[in-house]
């Protein structure tokens, strides 16, 4: 395929991901101004990063414990990194900031580029007591005391130092022994600030964990110490239809933009498209387009092990009446799911995903068939969720529907996990027919607290889990209402 993209696109200079906490003021503006005068003028998205991750709390403190920034390589990743050491150096009277890097060479070259500055700038370098430069003390010392140092990572570096601010460069490669050495040396400090920077990582290349970590937390919400930025596209998948236009598409420049705030600055569209055909697409997605591969909360099957799951897999299972069906809906309403649920002959439990199926138009018509169809004892809609919007067209079309209250569906979810999970006292009385759509969602399930319960989360989660929803609530639905109908008439499974 030739690419003859336009002559002039402009990257974005709002991240796709944007997650600041409340502020009263910010220094970002000192910072900015401080890194002009030293000759690095910031592009509008370099700024805005430095203005919400230097965001003040009334007490004068960062508003951000962690700032979380993950954008694509050669944007200027690094003049935001010179631009805030300046700052913690020059103006917010940092004791000490730690740069770390996964490689050495990596923490040279950005000790190089902030010495430049700070050398060419007479008003800066006149400040400045000392200069290390010998191989694993490189940094800068000023004659207050304010002291800027650049290591290699280990599970020893920064042991003994009580940084105010420490960086993490690179944090694709960033294996938790590192973090665990230094997040305690900030223990102590008073103001103290955490910075991971990083192009998208990829968890089969090199250990990413506590990146993924911070992506979660960022998109569940709710976290008062967490400044994140990320610029990157969601690409299409292979549920994805050609009319989709929830998605990006890799091919398509104006998808490239929304990646690379620095394209039209400093990257062109030309080259970007050499790089779409010279490179591998997993490659490209990774490298230009900010697609991580991230691993789940402990390698998935956080709340539900694979073991205990696959063990209750039966290819032969099937259905006795009555039986009850649920539906339920992604939160960006790409991907709908109808479930049933009832028992077998010798009495265990049931559960199948029915239909999964892009979109949510489908989902009505198909109710009302299979509601014609086999009379359930109950049709499960949890009426706070996005299927929701479902229900008055599913009662126009005369399917009766049974709404559970939240603390309903926190019960439904535990329900589910006692009829799965073996423990002392408690044998799984649930088979399934080992559906891929439905062991893909449980494995990257995660629960929420409600209450003195818990229910599935969708947020934080990077896994469609409308299957493992509507299971859940076509079993409830069942438990609820099997017993009001008296039929034990076989079924064959054939939807």
């Amino acid at each position: 395929m030739t690419i003859s993209p336009p002559d002039v696109l402009h990257g974005a200079q709002t991240p796709r991901l944007l997650v600041v906490p409340p502020r009263v003021s910010s220094a970002g503006a000192e910072a900015v101004e401080l890194a002009a005068s030293a000759g690095l003028m910031l592009d509008p998205w370099q700024s805005l990063v430095l203005e919400e991750a230097l965001g003040e709390r009334p007490d004068g403190k960062w508003s951000a414990f962690e700032v979380g920034v993950i954008v694509s390589r050669q944007n200027g990743k690094g003049s935001i990194l010179e631009a805030r050491e300046l700052a913690g150096l020059y103006l917010f009277g940092e004791e000490l900031i730690l740069h770390s890097a996964h490689e050495f060479k990596t923490a040279q070259e950005a000790f190089r580029r902030v010495l430049g500055l700070i050398q060419s700038t007479p008003d800066l370098d006149r400040r400045v007591m000392r200069v290390r430069t010998s191989h694993g003390e490189e940094g800068v010392e000023l004659k207050g005391g304010a002291r800027l140092r650049f290591v290699a990572r280990s599970t020893g570096s920064g042991r003994g130092f009580s940084g105010d601010c420490v960086i993490l460069d690179e944090a694709y490669n960033l294996p938790d022994a590192s973090v665990d050495a230094l997040m305690p040396t900030m223990s102590a400090r008073p103001n103290p600030q955490l910075w991971y920077t990083s192009s998208a990582p990829d968890k089969d290349l090199a250990p990413c964990d506590q990146l993924a970590r911070v992506r979660r937390r960022a998109l569940a919400g709710g976290d008062p110490g967490l400044a994140y930025f990320e610029w990157s596209i969601d690409p299409h998948d292979d549920r994805c239809t050609a009319a989709c236009t929830l998605h990006d598409d890799t091919h398509d420049p104006v998808s490239w933009t929304k990646a690379n705030p620095g394209m039209g600055i400093r990257i062109s569209v030309e080259h970007v498209a050499r790089e779409r055909v010279s490179m591998s697409a997993a490659g490209f997605a990774r490298e230009r387009l900010g697609v991580g591969n991230y691993p789940a909360d402990g390698d998935g099957w956080s709340v539900i092990s694979e073991a205990a799951w696959t063990a209750l897999a039966d290819e032969r299972s099937e259905l006795v009446d009555p039986v009850a069906f649920a539906l339920d809906v992604t939160p960006d309403r790409s991907y709908g799911a109808i479930a049933v649920a009832g028992r077998r002959p010798d009495g265990l439990e049931h559960v199948e995903v029915v239909d999964h199926h892009p979109g949510t138009g489908w989902m009505v018509q198909r109710m009302a068939e299979l509601d014609g169809r086999w009379n359930p004892c109950a049709v499960v809609v949890d009426g706070g969720s996005p299927a929701g919007s479902l229900i008055a067209d599913l009662e126009a079309a005369g399917v009766e529907v049974l709404k559970p209250s939240a603390r309903a569906y926190a019960q439904a979810c535990g329900a589910l996990y006692d009829a799965v999970v073996p423990r002392e006292g408690n044998v799984p009385t649930l088979r399934h027919l080992g559906q891929a759509p439905l062991s893909a969602a449980l494995a990257g399930a995660e629960k929420r607290d409600l209450a003195d319960l818990w229910a599935w989360t969708r947020k934080g989660v990077s896994v469609d889990i409308s299957p493992l929803v509507a299971v859940t609530l076509a079993r409830w639905g069942h438990a609820t209402n099997a017993h009001l109908i008296d039929n034990s008439d076989p079924m064959n499974n054939i939807w």
